[in-house]
């Protein structure tokens, strides 16, 4: 339908006005309001070939007209809405706009996931029924440029605003982008079936194109329910990618996901990289006989990390697995620094909150917690800790913070931030003795470290308060202030930095890589480290951008370090 072109200020308005009303309608009944308005349009026409100057009447009579007609389209929407409910064809649909309006019902006493997993407000997209659906139940399904329809993101249409996304990602990952352009001719994984499941996100998204580079073909699904950028993934989908995932998930929807890409008619997968070990963990499940089909694993973190050496040791890993979480450029990189970066800005973010002079205890003081503290210590807040092993425990005590355990500092404390791996680290009588108003939230990969099931319980009140960012209200008032719904906060409010990425990034592809070419018997059937010539080189790949200069050995110093000038430069056992 074409529009006039306003002719005055007044008509001016008007237009504008009906348009923004007309937009908000959903599809369904936006041509029935489309209909009625050509009427006022008319009129408005009629009034002005009379010469009609009252303009404060005029706008008196086009408000009521319009204002009976907008009475109209509702009484239209409900009948449409019945219609629909009572054809067949429309009976998933139903199901799902009822599980997400369950969902959305901040009341506690709802089962499994609540109020959190609801979308943000955002303006509905024109073309979809409703924000709530999922992706997955959209009829027809959508399609890319090239017709394409193997693959289910949130909007399509989005892809240009991921596309310059990962554009600008790019430029800050100098280390993925040199081993991208030294490989491709080499194609060293040409005929590699790669299956994701890792966060999506512009770094990411970096990883994934790179692995394209040197040859491989993927399937793509998310790690995290909350951490999937739209746009990113949209964007990946323009190019051709088969990738599952969007912000928001149920959990339903999440496993779903991996399923899609786990497996298909005409593909399997010959290597695996995860991150928190479910795609593993569901291929062992529903598709036993397609493990043996596998090359390798690729594990990032210390969760899928944990479950792969459980597997190990019960027998039941039946092919090699590299632990990337363990490897030196991600466990002084990623996991020291990007906590350390980011944890402030995800409770600035999430919480407008003054940090200098609160109190804040980290529970775990591994290399996260290690980069959380040493982060939260500069900003002026009084840092507690608190540890099981008496190492670590000891380096906290070094570096000038207090050792306590949790029961002696939760009712005192601001901020509570876990960062183990663990699970039930915070359970529901910590909760219960917490102060009003105190911050919680989890650094671990795991989202299990904070009992979460154990507040949505019918005495307890959720309010979402703003995007990942929920209230849990006690009955006498007190509020517990929950980010991310318990899961990893800095992907789930915030984002890592694309440098600290390229490192991890560029270590995953070279694991690949690793397992992919390794000759028949060179990996058994367990987890192993990349070598540390590997590390090595991944590191050498993103001094360039410090302009940072290697000292180059002697012959003399060779020989009397017993090393090679082109390394490796430290034993195996040698911790950095």
């Amino acid at each position: 339908m074409k529009f006039r072109k306003p002719t005055t200020e007044f008509d001016d308005l008007n237009f504008k006005q009906r348009h923004r009303r007309r937009m908000s309608l959903p599809t369904t009944n936006r041509q029935i309001t489309m209909e009625q308005e050509s009427i006022v349009e008319k009129m408005e026409r009629l009034m002005a070939s009379q010469n009609v100057t009252d303009v404060p009447k005029t706008a008196g009579i086009v408000a009521k007209i319009v204002s009976s007609l907008d009475a109209a389209a509702e009484l239209a929407k409900s009948t449409v809405t019945k219609q629909k409910s009572l054809s067949p064809e429309s009976s998933d649909k139903n199901r799902q706009q009822s599980a997400n309006r369950s969902r959305r019902d901040s009341n506690a006493s709802h089962s499994s996931m609540a109020s959190s997993y609801t979308s943000d407000e955002e303006e509905s997209d024109e073309d979809d029924d409703s924000d709530s659906i999922s992706p997955r139940f959209r009829q027809p399904r959508p399609h890319n440029s090239k017709k394409q329809t193997d693959f289910c993101v949130r909007n399509i249409r989005d892809a240009e605003f991921g596309r310059r996304e990962i554009e600008y990602a790019e430029r800050g990952m100098p280390g993925i982008m040199a081993l991208r352009e030294s490989a491709k001719d080499d194609q060293p994984l040409k005929g590699a079936r790669v299956m994701g499941c890792t966060h999506i996100n512009a770094q990411t998204a970096v990883l994934i194109e790179t692995l394209l580079s040197l040859g491989a073909t993927l399937r793509w699904s998310s790690c995290n329910i909350y951490s999937t950028q739209d746009s990113v993934a949209a964007a990946l989908a323009e190019r051709g990618v088969p990738v599952f995932a969007w912000a928001r998930q149920s959990e339903d929807d999440f496993w779903w996901c991996i399923d899609q890409c786990l497996t298909t008619d005409s593909w399997r997968p010959n290597l695996i990289l995860d991150d928190g070990g479910d795609a593993t963990h569901l291929m062992l499940k529903k598709y036993p006989a397609s493990i043996k089909l596998l090359k390798g694993i690729v594990e990032e973190s210390l969760t899928g990390v944990h479950r792969l050496y459980q597997l190990s040791k019960t027998g039941k890993l039946l092919v090699p697995a590299i632990n990337v979480n363990d490897s030196v450029t991600k466990t002084k990189f990623d996991n020291l620094y990007s906590p350390r970066e980011s944890i402030i800005e995800v409770l600035k973010r999430t919480t407008d909150t003054l940090l200098g002079g609160h109190i804040a205890l980290v529970c775990g003081y591994g290399e996260v917690g290690k980069g959380c503290a040493s982060a939260l210590k500069g900003a002026g807040v009084i840092v507690f800790v608190t540890e099981i092993d008496p190492i670590c425990a000891i380096q906290a005590c070094m570096d000038g913070f207090r050792v306590v355990t949790v029961d002696e500092m939760i009712s005192v404390a601001d901020i509570v931030i876990t960062a183990t791996g663990n699970k039930n680290i915070i359970i529901r009588k910590h909760m219960d003795k917490m102060k009003d108003s105190a911050i919680l939230c989890n650094m671990g990969h795991s989202n299990s470290e904070i009992d979460v099931k154990s507040i949505r319980t019918s005495d307890l009140t959720w309010e979402k308060i703003r995007s990942q960012v929920d209230h849990i209200v006690w009955p006498n008032g007190k509020r517990l202030i929950l980010l991310g719904q318990g899961r990893i906060a800095n992907l789930s409010c915030s984002h890592m930095p694309s440098f600290v990425a390229s490192i991890t990034c560029t270590t995953q592809v070279m694991a690949l890589i690793e397992l992919y070419k390794a000759p028949q018997g060179r990996y058994k059937s367990d987890v192993y480290l990349l070598p540390k010539k590997m590390d090595e080189y991944v590191a050498s790949l993103h001094l360039a951008s410090f302009n940072a200069h290697l000292t180059v050995l002697t012959e003399e110093q060779e020989k009397y370090m017993g090393i090679s000038k082109s390394g490796p430069f430290k034993p195996n056992y040698y911790r950095y």
